[in-house]
């Protein structure tokens, strides 16, 4: 989720185009052709629990929530992750049950969109959707909860088509820490290490986002291929257990790693962060307006959550947010670890979106930004998701080796 790309017409360099040195003004008509050129990859969208109501189609433009086929064609996203997500403190049967029902809603919105999507489980494939002029379904599970701490689960999943897996969501699971909760396992357990291994012999690629710190050493050093961060920001920037230190930043690209930078305001913002912890009642009023109009539905929560959080942000109650977060943080882990372990995880329709990164209609905007600060065509298309292939590339080549017994 291939250093260099070699498929002629996916990914135009547009030196090819523009030999001479260009000016400012022509960024923006530059970043339009270099964007749409590229195929653009998000590793995590919650999407999937506006599909389990059975009203939302992904083939409508919705006027709420970041995700539609629409709004994605405007935004040039080429390949999507969409989330396999369940509370943590949902476990056991009932979890596997509700795993189930979520991958067979996504396989179901393909399916019913069949010239506009197609699910892909490999780099290939996802290249080979851009070369249809399709976009590329991928799907994640985040939360290790979900397996209910059977391999023959987590094997099921990969042949359904999962190709990566969180290993922890916000509570502790049987087999490993969560970085917001308070350590049981001190990391991984040895069948959470057992797990890790699993998921390298399925090409399942291994995601530390929302795990301890520990969690993610002792995964790092197990796994015999590049894990990444689907969802996971800066910790230098904002002080947020679920963003990486620099350290953990460089350590995971040591391995080939990649961070895709998660657009939640709260993981962004150090100044949201502290307006919100320094009155708790903002977040509890929020939660009880959720629940008056969502009840039980999750999806409605998620988008409800961030329509209410604009709210209090338009009534001077938090503190305003603007996309640019996001290029700061790409920009302080390129600088850390290198471009080529950077990548997207935007957290749409499962987050509170910053001011400019609405909907996904707004990616172009990380694209012209990159290039307003310097960076390289080549580079930027590293980051919109010739990293995050690479990865996948590299975790189906330690698949094969593992299955055929070097």
């Amino acid at each position: 989720m291939l250093r260099t790309f070699l498929t002629a017409g996916l990914c135009v360099s547009a030196g090819a185009f523009l030999a001479a040195a260009v000016t400012g003004e022509d960024i923006p008509a530059r970043a339009k052709k270099l964007h749409f050129s590229c195929i653009v990859v998000d590793t995590h969208d919650d999407t999937t629990q506006r599909f389990l109501g059975g009203k939302f189609d992904i083939g409508e433009r919705s006027a709420t929530g970041s995700i539609d086929i629409p709004r994605m064609k405007e935004g040039g996203l080429g390949a999507i992750f969409f989330s396999i997500w369940i509370p943590s403190k949902i476990t056991g049967p009932e979890a596997v049950d509700r795993a189930m029902a979520q991958i067979d809603a996504v396989r179901e919105q393909v399916r019913k969109h069949p010239k506009d999507m197609t699910l892909a489980t490999t780099a290939a494939e996802v290249r080979g959707a851009r070369k249809q002029g399709k976009i590329a379904a991928l799907i994640g599970v985040e939360g290790g909860h979900m397996i209910n701490a059977n391999l023959g689960v987590l094997r099921s999943y990969a042949a359904l088509g999962v190709r990566y897996m969180t290993l922890t969501h916000s509570g502790n699971d049987e087999w490993a820490d969560s970085s917001t909760d308070k350590a049981v396992h001190n990391g991984l357990t040895d069948f959470g290490k057992d797990v890790v291994r699993e998921m390298n012999r399925l090409g399942v690629v291994v995601d530390i986002s929302h795990v301890s710190d520990k969690t993610f050493y002792d995964a790092l050093e197990v796994s015999k291929a590049p894990l990444f961060a689907s969802h996971s920001s800066c910790r230098a920037i904002c002080d947020a257990a679920r963003n990486m230190t620099d350290q953990m930043i460089k350590d995971l690209a040591a391995k080939g790693g990649v961070l895709q930078i998660n657009y939640h305001v709260g993981f962004l913002s150090q100044e949201f962060r502290d307006a919100e912890k320094a009155d708790p009642e903002i977040n509890k009023a929020i939660s009880a307006e959720v629940t008056k109009r969502c009840g039980e539905n999750e999806g409605c929560q998620l988008i409800e959550g961030d329509r209410i959080t604009r709210e209090y942000v338009e009534q001077g109650k938090l503190p305003r947010v603007d996309f640019s977060k996001i290029i700061e943080h790409i920009d302080h882990a390129v600088k850390v670890a290198g471009v080529e372990h950077v990548g997207l995880g935007s957290d749409f329709d499962g987050a509170n979106m910053p001011y400019g990164m609405e909907d996904a209609t707004k990616l172009p905007k990380i694209t012209e930004s990159l290039l307003k600060k310097g960076y390289s065509e080549g580079d930027v298309k590293k980051i919109l998701g010739e990293n995050t292939l690479r990865v996948m590339t590299e975790v189906e080549r330690v698949s094969r080796e593992l299955n055929s017994g070097k």
